[in-house]
C-alpha cells in the first residue's frame, strides 16, 4: 500500500519536473522576444552652423518631446567662463520653458562627484562655440566623450553651434590652431565632415571645398550661420534655418572636381 502511494508520488513529481523543463525554454524565449521588441532610443543631434537665435533654440528644445526639458549647457570650448555660463542659464530661465543647468569641466575633485550625474540627467545637452581642439582634448582626458556618447545612445538630444556642431562629426573645419583654418579629427558620432560659418567667414567656403577636392578632409556637410542640421539615428533628417537667405550644402568629390549641392531647408517660425 505504502509502496504503491510512493510510486504514484514519484511519478507525479517526475511529470511536474518534465513539464517545468519543457516550459522553461518557451518562457525564456518570450522574455527575450519582449526585450527585443522594445524600440531603441531615438538618437538626435542638432548641429548648428552658428547662431540661430530664439527660433533655433526653441526647435532644439522641442526635440526632447518634453514640456519643460532639463537642458545642460557646456562651455568647455571657452574655458568655462562662470559669468557667461550663469548668463546663459538666466537667459534660458527667462525666455524658454525649460529647466537649465550647466556642466563645468574645469573643476577640483572636492567640487564634483561625477560628470555623469548632470550629463546623464539631462534631456538635452547644448555645447557652446570656441576652441574645438582644446574642448575635445579635455573631454577625452576626463572620459566625458564616452559619457556624451552614452547620453546620446539613451536618447538625450545633443547639439550646439560652431564648436558645438563640428565636434559630433568624424572631422571638421576649425580655427582652433594658430595661423589659419585647418581640418581636425572629432568625436565621430556622425559620419563625414562638417564646416560651420559657411557664409560667415571669408575663408570657410573655399578652404573646405579645396580640402574635400584634395582629399585632406572627408566629404561632408557645410552650414551657413542660422542653419541647423538635424540628425536622427546617424542620418540627416532635416535642415532648418531661422534666416530665409541661409542654407546648408553637401560637399562631395567627383573625380578631380568638388561638387556643392544646396540642401532644402525648412524656415523656422519666429
Amino acid at each position: 500500500m505504502h509502496t504503491s502511494k510512493s510510486r504514484v508520488a514519484v511519478t507525479l513529481i517526475a511529470a511536474l519536473a518534465l513539464v517545468a523543463l519543457c516550459s522553461a525554454p518557451a518562457w525564456l524565449d518570450a522574455s527575450q522576444t519582449q526585450a527585443q521588441a522594445q524600440p531603441a532610443a531615438k538618437r538626435q543631434i542638432l548641429a548648428i552652423g552658428g547662431g540661430g537665435g530664439t527660433p533655433m533654440m526653441k526647435y532644439f528644445l522641442s526635440l526632447t518631446g518634453k514640456k519643460t526639458p532639463r537642458v545642460c549647457y557646456m562651455a568647455t570650448a571657452t574655458g568655462d567662463p562662470q559669468a557667461s555660463m550663469e548668463k546663459w542659464v538666466a537667459n534660458m530661465k527667462a525666455n524658454y520653458d525649460c529647466d537649465p543647468h550647466m556642466q563645468r569641466m574645469f573643476v577640483k575633485s572636492g567640487d564634483l562627484k561625477s560628470f555623469e550625474d548632470e550629463l546623464l540627467a539631462a534631456d538635452a545637452i547644448y555645447v557652446g562655440g570656441g576652441n574645438t581642439l582644446n574642448m575635445i582634448a579635455v573631454w577625452k582626458a576626463q572620459g566625458v566623450d564616452k559619457i556624451l556618447r552614452k547620453a546620446w545612445e539613451k536618447g538625450t538630444v545633443l547639439g550646439g553651434g560652431s564648436a558645438g556642431s563640428i565636434c559630433w562629426f568624424e572631422q571638421g573645419s576649425t580655427d582652433s590652431r594658430p595661423g589659419k583654418l585647418t581640418p581636425m579629427d572629432c568625436l565621430g558620432f556622425l559620419k563625414g565632415s562638417n564646416c560651420p560659418h559657411y557664409d560667415g567667414e571669408k575663408q570657410r567656403r573655399p578652404l573646405f571645398q579645396d580640402w574635400v577636392k584634395k582629399g585632406e578632409i572627408m566629404e561632408g556637410l557645410a552650414a551657413d550661420n542660422a542653419v541647423g542640421l538635424h540628425f536622427v539615428n546617424d542620418k540627416l533628417h532635416k535642415v532648418v534655418t531661422s534666416n530665409a537667405k541661409s542654407a546648408a550644402y553637401r560637399v562631395t568629390r567627383v573625380g578631380d572636381k568638388v561638387v556643392e549641392e544646396k540642401l532644402q531647408a525648412e524656415l523656422l517660425p519666429k
